[in-house]
């Protein structure tokens, strides 16, 4: 039986997760910057809901993408 767990599938998942990690960062930062105002005063000083489920959303559906690209 073949070992599924070595050294080469360890460092594949840590380089794809680093990757979606990058990725997803960056496409919140493009977000933020497509939106009005200031996305993290909105949330964090404002207490603005709809704007934080919205954000949530965004990342849970970038990071869907991401994960069923590295899944192939």
């Amino acid at each position: 039986m073949e070992d599924l767990i070595t050294g080469k599938y360890i460092l594949a998942a840590i380089a794809y997760s680093f990757l979606g990690l990058l990725i997803l960062s960056f496409s919140f930062i493009v977000f933020d910057k497509l939106t009005p105002g200031a996305l993290w005063k909105e949330i964090i000083l404002e207490r603005n809901l709809p704007l934080s489920i919205i954000a949530a959303a965004f990342t849970l559906a970038i990071a869907q993408i991401i994960a069923s690209a590295i899944h192939g």
